[in-house]
């Protein structure tokens, strides 16, 4: 299968009145507030497609920009590059969000994607109404995926009773175009798990090492086999990426350095309030008084799991991950300056040699296995 090399749309850029503390600041918290910058998604969403990248996600929480108008946006200065929009379950009723995602498929020709997500912080989830706890979400999630998987399907008029929906003669005018992946879904939990296999195509796993990637993947397969259905697996890579290794070793450490700095400066309530600190705060990582050691522990998780290297050597251990199962990787990098992105195309273009044969720039080969 073929390789999917992804990467991601922000509504706006990150933080930072410089290049520099925009690179670094790309490894700490996302702040809650987020402009919706037209031309910054239109540029990086071209330029994404120039480098290389196959597809992109745009990113949600309550407090940023619709994600579905921001990839609307992205495909509309596009021509091939795919869009996931992630899409919280709880939001909106699933025939509305059935009829979005047909939409902006049909009107983006056949390149969007739903990525389906539960919430990972009850504080955020909260904020847009949505009180129940995670498991019922979980639960709730289910009957959603049935109803929204028959709006992208029914040919009819169909009605549905169930624990948190009921539909009286519901049918959607439109359909996405048909194709092997539509939807996606994370969570590792086994309730993720099933869910991953009932409804998604393309299941993305958490960040684990290899060995334990292979044996997630083997029981996400297994669950999704139980089910008569296969499951793509996708992997979120964090990339510090620079000519050598030494040198991208030196980069990885001024990142850690400059990055919490900046982030506990003058405006650190900024960063104090991301959703990933509330998350973090839920699970009993961290109290609202130790706020630079919050922030310290985040960037410090951030750089752990990151494949640090020359682009030869983080295009090696990416390597390791196709081994394992993974079709879909998302390159996670700073690209702020044109030798990030020259790294990146350096980067691509490895991955491209050693798993793709080339593909002209707009050809239908392009957009084939979504």
């Amino acid at each position: 299968m073929e390789l999917d090399l992804r990467g991601g749309v922000r509504a706006a850029p990150v933080p930072g009145a410089t290049p520099e503390e925009r690179q670094v600041l790309r490894f700490a918290p996302d702040p809650r507030d987020r402009d919706a910058d037209p031309e910054h998604i239109a540029r990086t969403a071209r330029e994404a497609e120039q480098d290389g990248l196959d597809s992109a996600l745009v990113v949600q929480s309550s407090s940023w920009p619709d994600p579905w108008l921001v990839a609307g946006w992205a495909l509309a200065a596009t021509q091939r590059l795919r869009v996931a929009v992630a899409h919280r379950v709880g939001t909106t009723s699933p025939t509305v969000a059935a009829r979005a995602l047909a939409t902006l498929d049909r009107l983006s020709g056949g390149r969007a994607g739903a990525h389906i997500v539960i919430g990972s912080s009850d504080a955020d989830v909260a904020r847009d109404g949505d009180l129940l706890d995670k498991e019922s979400r979980y639960r709730r999630a289910g009957e959603y995926l049935e109803v929204f998987r028959r709006s992208l399907t029914e040919h009819q008029d169909f009605d549905h009773d169930g624990e948190f929906y009921t539909l009286r003669g519901a049918r959607s005018g439109l359909r996405p175009r048909p194709r092997a992946e539509l939807l996606s879904f994370g969570g590792s939990s086994s309730a993720g798990i099933d869910l991953a296999a009932r409804h998604a195509e393309v299941y993305a796993i958490p960040t684990l090492p290899l060995s334990a990637t292979r044996r997630h993947i083997a029981r996400a397969r297994a669950a999704a086999a139980r089910h008569g259905r296969s499951l793509r697996i996708w992997r979120h890579v964090t990339v510090v990426t620079a000519p050598t290794d030494e040198e991208a070793e030196a980069r990885a450490r001024r990142i850690r350095h400059e990055a919490v700095r900046l982030a506990s400066g003058p405006l650190a309530e900024h960063w104090l309030g991301a959703v990933q600190l509330d998350r973090d705060r839920e699970r009993g990582r961290a109290t609202a008084a130790d706020g630079a050691r919050q922030l310290s522990a985040y960037v410090d998780r951030s750089l752990a799991g990151a494949y640090v290297g020359s682009p030869a050597t983080v295009a090696a251990r990416m390597g390791l991950l196709r081994a394992a199962g993974v079709g879909v990787i998302q390159l996670d990098m700073p690209t702020e300056k044109e030798q990030d992105r020259h790294l990146r195309r350096d980067l691509v273009a490895r991955l491209r040699a050693a798993y793709l044969p080339p593909a002209p720039r707009g050809s239908a080969h392009a957009w084939r296995g979504w």
